[in-house]
This record gives C-alpha cells, sequence and structure tokens, in this order.
C-alpha cells in the first residue's frame, strides 16, 4: 500500500514538473551568443559607464526578451570573426554587419539598415571629392566592408591613393586622422556620423559615396532554424516601432530600412 501510494506522489510530481516545464520560456533559457566589435559605435561600443550597448545590442537584447532568452555580449576582434562563427563560440555576427560581397558566406536576416561607405577627412585638409584623394594615405578597418570595396569594386580609385593603412578599430584611425598620419578614413556613414558627432568640429564627410550596402545578421551558413527566429522577431520589432525607437536614440532613422 506504501509503495502504491509513493508511486502516486511521484506521477503526481512528474506531471506537476512537466506542467512547469511547459509554461516556461519560449525556448529553455537559451542563452544567446551575439559577436560584436566593441569599437563600432553607434551599433557596438562600451559606454561611460562600462557597459556594452548601441543599436545592434539593445535590438538583439530585444529580440531575447521576446524569446525568452538570455543575452551574452561578446566582443570579438573583427579578423576572427569567421573563426568564432565557425567554431560556435558565437550564434550570430550582429553589429554592423555588410551584406553586400558576402551574400554566400552566411545565412542572413533580412536587411535592417542601408549604409553607405563614406569618406572622412578633416575640414581644413583641402580634399572636397575623391578624386583629391590621389597621392593620399588612406585608413580602414581591418576586415571590413570599407577595405574590400577598396580592394574590389573601387580599386581604380584605391590605385591613385598613397596607400592604405589598416586598423583594428575606427577609433584608432580618427586618433591617426587628428594625428595626420593618415589623410583620410574609409567608413560607414553611420559609424562617420557617430565619431564626428561624439568628437565634436574639425572633420567632414565628402559628399561622394564610395557605395550603398545594407546590415543584416549573420549566421553560420545552413543555420536557418535560428535566423528564422530573429528574421520573424525583426519583422513584430519593426511593426511594434521598436527598432523605430532605438533608431531615433542612436540618431540613424533615415538609415533604417526594415518595414519600409
Amino acid at each position: 500500500m506504501k509503495n502504491k501510494k509513493l508511486l502516486v506522489c511521484v506521477l503526481a510530481a512528474a506531471m506537476t514538473a512537466g506542467m512547469l516545464t511547459g509554461c516556461g520560456s519560449k525556448s529553455d533559457d537559451k542563452t544567446f551568443i551575439v559577436g560584436f566589435d566593441a569599437e563600432y559605435p553607434p551599433y557596438g561600443y562600451m559606454d561611460d559607464n562600462g557597459e556594452y550597448t548601441g543599436f545592434d545590442l539593445e535590438l538583439a537584447q530585444a529580440v531575447c526578451d521576446m524569446e525568452g532568452w538570455t543575452l551574452e555580449k561578446k566582443p570579438i576582434e573583427w579578423n576572427s570573426k569567421d573563426m568564432e562563427l565557425e567554431s560556435g563560440a558565437i550564434d550570430c555576427i550582429w553589429n554592423g554587419f555588410t551584406v553586400d560581397g558576402r551574400e554566400d558566406d552566411y545565412t542572413w536576416s533580412q536587411a535592417y539598415v542601408d549604409n553607405s561607405q563614406v569618406i572622412v577627412v578633416a575640414e581644413d585638409s583641402g580634399i572636397n571629392s575623391l578624386a583629391d584623394l590621389a597621392g593620399k594615405t588612406v585608413g580602414v578597418q581591418a576586415a571590413s566592408a570599407a577595405l574590400t570595396l577598396l580592394q574590389e569594386d573601387q580599386a581604380d580609385l584605391a590605385a591613385t591613393f598613397a596607400g592604405i593603412q589598416e586598423f583594428a578599430d575606427y577609433n584608432s584611425a580618427f586618433v591617426e586622422l587628428q594625428a595626420g598620419s593618415v589623410d583620410a578614413v574609409a567608413m560607414d556613414i553611420g559609424v562617420a556620423n557617430y565619431q564626428i558627432k561624439t568628437r565634436g568640429e574639425g572633420y567632414k564627410i565628402l559628399s561622394e559615396v564610395l557605395n550603398s550596402e545594407k546590415y543584416a545578421v549573420g549566421f553560420k551558413k545552413g543555420n536557418t532554424e535560428l535566423r528564422d527566429i530573429v528574421d520573424a522577431d525583426l519583422t513584430k520589432l519593426a511593426e511594434d516601432g521598436t527598432i523605430a525607437k532605438l533608431a531615433e536614440k542612436y540618431d540613424i532613422s533615415d538609415l533604417i530600412c526594415i518595414g519600409k
């Protein structure tokens, strides 16, 4: 009799545990590991409080909130992004990540930002057009879309430069621009606007752009399951105004393309 009562109690406990599990988070408390460049404001960077933040990281957090996931923000060396993704150390690359020219290298979410590659120079440099870059040294982030562009579609323009100098991040590039070690920096317009805004006067963006491109979230090739979840959430976040609010906060409202 005691054994029968014990069995009933065990079954009841198991059913209760099953019910609690069924009422839990949508994805079993998954940790969503986002790889990002910590020197890439306004998309990903460390704020004055020593916390990682930015448009992309807050957008990733919004997705995690919808799914019941825990967000892990993992700063990575941009040169090592593919190794981090292939090894499974990160679930995706989400940080002003350009689709154009990489379409077949990753499984992509839908695009959410229209971006342009631009040239930033000192206001008193005398450089007013792309043609004026002849004989000049141009700085660029290593492994960036801007570098690829200058090596491929804009190779003829780059051939007129005195040289291209690669930097680990754009903060370093701007330091060298200010010091006069480079004459110009090729970079994404959103990052350029942020750098100029936070550094004050003394810089300008050339009116001629190098090209236009789009940002999306890059997943390991073939990982359509995770991509589809994030993609659906991005659509919802565009529809409910979350993306628009974040874009306004980070001053990139005119670059948002999702939901338009």
